[in-house]
């Protein structure tokens, strides 16, 4: 596996070139002034938006605000994610944060405004001027806010309260991605070495049993011992989202997150229910693996170690990307063009080195372009996260190409799809094209357990996510005890009787990044359950499916998610798409079983 370490000697090619949103520094100052001048310029609308040709001024003004702000901030939170020790570039993203406060201050008169018309004025000024015809589904989507938005003054006051409301999630980022030192474990020459997130997806797959309790033990290490600083972090974020819920009038922290995505809240429980009433095939998953890898117990630690012995290929960063190439085939011309594009005109940063962001993202820019962020280890996993964040990155490209800049963001409900087709379409590439039983044993075994992570681990997190802000909102304060117990009980039930509880496992809430967006991971779920409906189509060579996902890829957020799924055939208001996944899932365990 190639190791660097310092991001110089990390070859150009396999690093993002940033240049493409800024070519030098002196660029980006001179777009933050003229964000803070156009931010001052947009305040003087306030209470002077008169007309149909008052308020077309303000919105078309608003929008190249918007347009150059996102290249501000994203251009700093890239350059921080490549070495977030760096003190100079997190100034930038501290001067960034600081510029949104000023831009949302500038801009908080304007729904109070807007919602305090009545619906015939505002029809009279979009026929009066021309050009609100273009704001004009944005301008009535607000609407639906009506009863959810305070005076003038009090948003002017929520406005102010961004950055101290992101705090929990700033410093939840500092810890885990700065701050967190694990512990030591035994490399191949004997000697003791900390533990690194890349070492760690490595060593819990080890086959060799105490490598991998010992690097479990490891990474374990800092969250035990941090564990009242997180839960107070935790406790906080999730404090915010009720105390906003309540402020804003919603009947709860759930509904205030669903209400954007137009999505009801019986599609959350509904994923909930649906999965727990096919869990069965879950916990036989769990006995296929004791037994398979014959221990008189299993633990967590053994969840992750391909069942298949002596199978591990490493997967050269540009063999995996021709894999993924040919694996999208069914997806057509336009679609692989454009995959060529991200890898020819540096799109994507590579590799692992010291300081830089953990994980895997896509970041689309409206007028620049996507990029991408890996930390490839040369593995399956790490072909799997690749043809994920393309899959993420053709969505932002196709959509921005296709929308206009209003219309462009793809909701993050949708964004899942994307992403997961094309792991469903390498994974069925792979087992057609391995002829080697062993290795059609491992394929099999890695998309079962990639099903576990994205689907019912998710859902479990969902669920945790429930729980824990249903307790604030019943006035039961949050802390370590009230997160382990939560997250015990719903790891022994989704994950059976056969797992041997370790200690560290009541601890799992306190290492995961997404409990800071709340209500998000379910989107995973349901992403996932859609994703196999289309992907089986498309690999069935169903004409209409492709057509109609490929339009939806262009689609951006030119309806809501739900709409933008049926057109696709994909129903998430019914239990069949969560059904078929549970049902693809019992198949997959059982021909894993026979083999």
């Amino acid at each position: 596996m190639t190791t660097y370490t310092t991001r110089n000697d990390v070859p150009d090619n396999e690093k993002w070139n940033l240049e493409d949103i800024y070519s030098d520094i002196t660029k980006w100052e001179n777009d933050l002034q003229l964000v803070e001048k156009m931010a001052e310029k947009l305040k003087q609308f306030d209470g002077a938006i008169q007309d149909g040709k008052s308020l077309y001024q303000y919105l078309k003004q608003r929008e190249e605000l918007s347009y150059t702000f996102n290249h501000v901030y994203a251009y700093s939170m890239l350059r921080v994610d490549e070495d977030t020790r760096e003190a100079s570039s997190q100034s930038l993203l501290d001067r960034a944060k600081g510029l949104s406060v000023k831009v949302s201050a500038s801009t908080s008169f304007f729904m109070p405004y807007l919602l305090g018309l009545d619906k015939e004025t505002l029809s009279s000024y979009i026929a009066e001027e021309e050009g609100l015809k273009y704001f004009e589904e944005d301008l009535y989507e607000s609407f639906r806010y009506k009863p959810h938005v305070l005076s003038k003054d009090q948003e002017e006051v929520l406005s102010q309260l961004g950055e101290a409301l992101s705090a929990p999630s700033t410093t939840f980022g500092m810890i885990n991605n700065a701050d967190i030192k694990f512990g030591d474990v035994t490399n191949d020459a004997g000697e003791k070495v900390q533990l690194t997130r890349g070492m760690y997806s490595k060593l819990i797959e080890d086959e060799d049993r105490d490598k991998r309790r010992e690097a479990y033990k490891a990474y374990y290490q800092p969250y035990k011992e941090l564990k009242n600083s997180i839960a107070s972090t935790l406790s906080a974020a999730i404090k915010n989202n009720v105390t906003m819920a309540k402020i804003r009038k919603y009947p709860s922290a759930l509904e205030k997150a669903l209400f954007g995505d137009m999505v009801p809240k019986e599609v959350y429980e509904n994923l909930i229910i649906s999965t727990k009433e096919n869990i069965a095939h879950l916990h036989r998953y769990s006995e296929i693996r004791k037994e398979k890898l014959q221990l008189d117990e299993i633990r967590q630690y053994d969840m992750s170690v391909p069942l298949v012995k002596g199978v591990k290929q490493v997967i050269p960063y540009e063999e995996a990307y021709e894999t993924m190439i040919k694996a999208m085939a069914p997806l057509g011309e336009e679609y692989i063009t454009i995959l060529m594009e991200f890898k020819n005109a540096r799109y994507i940063d590579v590799r692992e080195t010291p300081g830089k962001r953990s994980g895997a993202y896509n970041l689309g820019i409206y007028g620049v372009h996507p990029f991408i962020l890996l930390n490839h280890q040369d593995d399956l996993d790490s072909l799997f996260t690749l043809a994920h964040e393309c899959g993420h990155g053709v969505h932002s490209k196709l959509s921005s190409q296709h929308q206009p800049q209003i219309t462009a963001r793809y909701s993050i409900f949708v964004a899942e799809v994307a992403s997961t087709v094309n792991e469903i379409l390498l994974i069925n590439y792979l087992l057609d094209n391995e002829k080697d039983l062993e290795l059609r044993k491992h394929l099999l075994n890695h998309f079962i357990d990639q099903f576990k992570g994205t689907f019912f681990t998710q859902v479990m997190f969902a669920e945790f996510e429930k729980i824990t802000h249903e307790l604030t909102e019943k006035g039961i304060p949050l802390n370590v005890e009230v997160f382990n117990q939560t997250y015990e009980a719903l790891f022994r039930e989704y994950n059976g009787d056969t797992v041997v509880f370790d200690e560290e496992v009541k601890f799992g809430w306190s290492r995961i990044p997404h409990f800071y967006r709340p209500f998000y991971v379910y989107k995973y779920a349901t992403g996932f359950a859609s994703a196999i409906h289309l992907a089986t189509k498309i690999l069935e060579g169903d004409k209409e499916t492709l057509h109609t996902y490929l339009t939806f890829l262009k689609s951006g957020s030119s309806d809501y998610p739900l709409e933008l799924l049926k057109k696709t055939g994909v129903d998430l208001t019914r239990p069949e798409p969560i059904e078929n996944a549970m049902k693809k899932f019992g198949e997959l365990i059982e021909e894993f079983s026979k083999l």
